[in-house]
């Protein structure tokens, strides 16, 4: 059980968010810093590492749902928190991170 936030954080599975991407009905933003990315990406992801997180730096989803990740699943509730307090509606993020993407046996990129 997560523990509550305010606003709300929703938790996504991996499946859950490939199904999405797959779809094309989830725009996933990596809020992970370019030495994690440049080692291992999400296939398709926006790249925005939230250590200068600026929500206006998320493209625009045109009708997507935006789901934030990072490696474990703590940054990107952050961001989603940030994105909030700037008035965007993105409430979502991937739990368990590309950790948890990887346990479910989802493919990554490599880097670059």
């Amino acid at each position: 059980m997560s523990e509550l936030r305010d606003p709300p954080v929703h938790d996504l599975t991996p499946e859950d968010v490939a199904k999405g991407l797959a779809q094309g009905t989830v725009l996933l933003v990596d809020v992970r810093e370019p030495n994690e990315t440049a080692i291992e990406r999400y296939p398709g992801a926006a790249i925005v590492p939230l250590s200068s997180f600026d929500p206006s730096q998320i493209p625009d989803p045109q009708g997507k749902q935006v789901v934030f990740a990072c490696r474990s699943g703590k940054r990107s509730v952050t961001a989603s928190l940030a994105a909030q307090a700037a008035g965007l509606p993105y409430d979502k993020h991937l739990a368990g991170g590309i950790l948890g993407w990887k346990a479910a046996g989802l493919p990554t990129k490599a880097g670059g």
